[in-house]
């Protein structure tokens, strides 16, 4: 199945349900519907054909909704792009994919128009908010197109979306990513839409970001009602769940601690919440112990993916967050509640390697491989890098350092790059970083590996201190003693008002290398 049908099925089941609700203006599924066919043909009227690329430089909002279907019925690819990118990537991005239209929010207007000399195959430029000097009105097209339904000949194998990785650790790269690599997913794990059956999804992630996407198609196919924020802020968030009645949310790990450490909280009716995703960063173990003690009956669900990967491939489920039973069972579920991934889903093939190519039996660190036919086939024009990414076999290379226990639940231990080796011991970053967040006084900490003459290695804790509260060096390095093995304790400590992130959580340990990483 390709994607343009989850709005097809759910506008012909539900189609006066709302499917997008967007700063006080709602559309139906109808609408919906609609306003993708006349955009579509709009596009096809400037020449947008099967295969071209169409880029999208702007915040969440419903016209990002309705671009990705219109372009994805005329068999062409959508290119969504990180709006925190500079100046430099978005040319880059841009001649890269070879986009020939671009959509713009208007706060990137002046920064657009300052590079169209260095695009000259971008030959269209369509503003979504309002008339723009040298740039078509969004508006205007589509109220001056057909709204009949545009068919396009579409393979379940050709390409939809086009997504630059957030480049973490290096410069992005091009991930396409198939009609089939999104439906899937969505029609193993997600109801199709039911005329007796509402629900409310409160939608966070950016749309550039595979979560977003994924969480788009899947709101469609499932007749769910989309509330889109442009960006996220907690107390605004907060007003959307009480008002819209909101049942299904996605946070990452940043977004989740905001809301449960708003003073506010408590004065916010949330009792429509009935699951909260999360993930798409590590998730420390007090913020999510915490976050289900406020939120009893809400179902927690731990989804881990890449945009190679199309998103989701393992979870920790409900059942893995409410710890009941014996007392080895109680400690088994704080341990994989504390650092486990969960386990893969249907589609998806997962394993252990060494350095050597071998598979490990359960308990090893390796790195944590991947195969399934959601997974790309490889980079967008960079045979180089697909080279090293997926074996002969179709096995993907994820980056990251991980092992599986006898039950077959991953666990996390680092990226590869990230992995610290003094005198021979593997450190994880993120058990170091667990324990040093259970500090009374630590609002966030990351920990790197620095140079040494002795030990090739040496783990460093970058901590920024909660408002008020103080620590020194000495003591944060006692408190990892007394809960760490010996050579896994931080020997120094720097402090630092706030750790470099990416726009879902993630702490940038390439910068934080860069600026702490010497001896």
């Amino acid at each position: 199945m390709n994607t343009t049908e989850f709005l097809t099925i759910a506008s012909s089941i539900c189609p006066d349900r709302e499917a997008v609700v967007f700063e006080g203006k709602r559309f139906t599924f109808s609408d919906l519907n609609e306003r993708v066919n006349r955009l579509a043909n709009a596009l096809m009227g400037l020449g947008i054909e099967k295969g071209d690329r169409v880029a999208i430089l702007q915040v969440n909002c419903n016209q990002y909704v309705e671009a990705y279907y219109a372009v994805a019925k005329l068999g062409a690819i959508f290119v969504p792009l990180n709006f925190r990118s500079n100046r430099q990537e978005f040319i880059r991005m841009l001649k890269h994919s070879e986009s020939s239209a671009l959509l713009v929010g208007s706060r990137y207007v002046e920064m657009v128009n300052s590079m169209r000399r260095e695009l000259p195959l971008v030959k269209h430029y369509i503003s979504l908010e309002g008339k723009q000097e040298g740039m078509l009105d969004y508006e205007e097209l589509l109220a001056t197109a057909s709204e009949d339904e545009v068919c396009t000949a579409i393979a379940d194998e050709d390409i939809t979306i086009l997504i630059y990785t957030a480049g973490t650790t290096g410069l992005p790269k091009g991930v396409p990513l198939s009609h089939n690599s999104f439906s899937i997913y969505v029609l193993e794990n997600v109801n199709p839409a039911d005329p007796e059956i509402e629900e409310t999804n409160l939608l966070t992630m950016p749309l550039y970001h595979i979560a977003g996407a994924q969480a788009m198609l899947a709101a469609t196919y499932g007749g769910r009602t989309l509330v889109m924020m442009r960006q996220f802020e907690v107390n605004e968030w907060l007003e959307m769940v009480q008002r819209e009645k909101v049942n299904r949310a996605m946070l990452v790990p940043t977004m989740l601690k905001r809301v449960i450490d708003c003073p506010d909280l408590a004065k916010y009716d949330l009792s429509s919440l009935k699951v909260f995703t999360y993930g798409a960063a590590p998730m420390t173990f007090e913020v999510i112990k915490r976050a289900i003690g406020l939120f009893p009956g809400v179902k927690f669900i731990n989804a881990f993916g890449q945009t190679e990967t199309a998103s989701t491939i393992t979870t920790l489920g409900p059942e893995d967050h409410v710890i009941e039973g014996t007392e080895k069972e109680k400690a088994k579920k704080l341990r994989r509640l504390t650092s486990s991934i969960g386990k893969p889903v249907s589609d998806i093939e997962m394993r252990i390697i060494g350095e050597d190519g071998r598979a490990l039996p359960p308990g090893e660190v390796g790195e944590i491989m991947t195969r399934g036919p959601r997974v790309m086939s490889g980079y967008w024009k960079n045979a180089e890098k697909t080279a090293k990414a997926i074996t002969a076999d179709g096995w993907l290379h994820t980056g990251d350092m991980g092992y599986m226990d006898e039950e077959g639940y991953f666990y996390l231990v680092a990226r590869a790059d990230d992995l610290i080796i003094r005198g021979g011991e593997n450190i994880s970053p993120e058990e170091v970083e667990n324990v040093l967040h259970s500090h009374p006084a630590i609002e966030e900490a990351a920990v790197i590996g620095v140079p040494s003459e002795e030990w090739g290695q040496e783990p460093r804790a970058i901590v920024v201190l909660k408002k008020e509260k103080c620590a020194t060096a000495e003591e944060l390095i006692e408190f990892c003693r007394q809960r760490l093995a010996s050579f896994a304790r931080p020997r120094s400590v720097v402090f630092v008002g706030k750790l470099p992130r990416t726009c879902t959580g993630k702490v940038l340990k390439r910068i934080l290398r860069e600026q702490y990483g010497k001896p």
